[in-house]
Order: C-alpha cells, then sequence, then structure tokens
C-alpha cells in the first residue's frame, strides 16, 4: 500500500506515493525524476546509487524510504548547492569542486559509477579535506568502476581538495590576515 511521504531532497520538499519499503533509490528515479543515482547491483555492493542522507553516503537501492523521512537527502544534481551551503559560498557554483575535477582528469569512461564515485568522493572531502592517498583508497573501497578508473578518480579527489583549499573562505581570510602581518 502506498503511502504519502515528505522527502527533503536538494533543499526541497518532494511528496512521493510509495510503500514506505520502496527503496530510495526508485522514489528518486521513478517518482522525483533525478538521474544522479543509478540502479547498478540492486544490494548496496556497487556504488552506483549513492546519495548523502544528512551528509552521510547511503546505498539508495537497499535504503527504504521511509527511513529517511525528516533527513536531508542529496543526490548529484543538489552536490553543487549542497556545497555552497556547507562553504558559506554565493551563489552556488554549477558544479561542485570534484565534479569539475573528475571532467578535467577524464574520469569518467562510460560513467556508470560516477555518480557514486562523486558522492563518496564529496562525503570524504567534507570530512577530510586534504586527504592522504591511502584516506583516499579506504573511502573509495567499496565503490566499484568497471572501466578500472581509479587513478584518475584517486587525481580527481586530489585536485578538487586543492580547489577547496583554495576557495576556502576561512583560508582567504586567514592569507589576507597573514599578508597584513
Amino acid at each position: 500500500m502506498a503511502d504519502e511521504l515528505a522527502l527533503e531532497v536538494n533543499g526541497a520538499t518532494a511528496t512521493v506515493a510509495v510503500s514506505p519499503d520502496t527503496p530510495l533509490l526508485y522514489a528518486l528515479t521513478n517518482d522525483l525524476g533525478l538521474l544522479g543515482p543509478r540502479f547498478g547491483c540492486g544490494l548496496g555492493q556497487c556504488g552506483a546509487c549513492s546519495v548523502l542522507v544528512d551528509g552521510i553516503e547511503m546505498r539508495s537501492c537497499i535504503t527504504p524510504t521511509s527511513s529517511v523521512v525528516g533527513k536531508s537527502v542529496t543526490t548529484l544534481e543538489g552536490l553543487p548547492a549542497y556545497y555552497a551551503a556547507r562553504m558559506k559560498l554565493s551563489p552556488a557554483p554549477a558544479l561542485h569542486p570534484l565534479q569539475q575535477a573528475m571532467i578535467a582528469e577524464q574520469a569518467a569512461q562510460c560513467g556508470y559509477c560516477f555518480n557514486g564515485h562523486i558522492i563518496k568522493g564529496a562525503e570524504l572531502l567534507f570530512q577530510t579535506p586534504q586527504p592522504t592517498d591511502e584516506q583516499i583508497r579506504s573511502a573509495m573501497n567499496g565503490h566499484i568502476c568497471r572501466c578500472g578508473m581509479y587513478p584518475r578518480i584517486m587525481a580527481s579527489i586530489r585536485r578538487a581538495a586543492k580547489t577547496i583549499a583554495a576557495s576556502s573562505p576561512a583560508d582567504s581570510e586567514n592569507a589576507k590576515e597573514a599578508a597584513n602581518v
């Protein structure tokens, strides 16, 4: 039986009529028309369906829609605005720095895994702004790229970390203060 569930997705409230145990992925793609999260394995093992729920990466193919009611869901489409809010930037950029870095590093071959790598990489960069290669490998473990683009994905995360550090308002203020001393 379908219930009316109010979800906060990418900063907006949306109502979906789904069974409470319907996988979040289906509500996002079928009901809300979002294209970022993708059906990969359906078992939560590949990462293609990843979304941020209150800032933490979750596999939407195994997450019941009812479990995110009252929480903030961010998909690939909402990542630039989420980044802008966290970094206190206005206006929001067209792309998150990791999305830009993935394009610059040509990290996507077929692009199917792209969503999961960007979502998990963004979570990592929010938690660890300057991750080591080992921290990147550890965080990205469990995100499958069938094309084997792992070196370029790692390079993208390193590039995005540098971009974020350079554009951080706090870093800019510290640099200005240091220059005035």
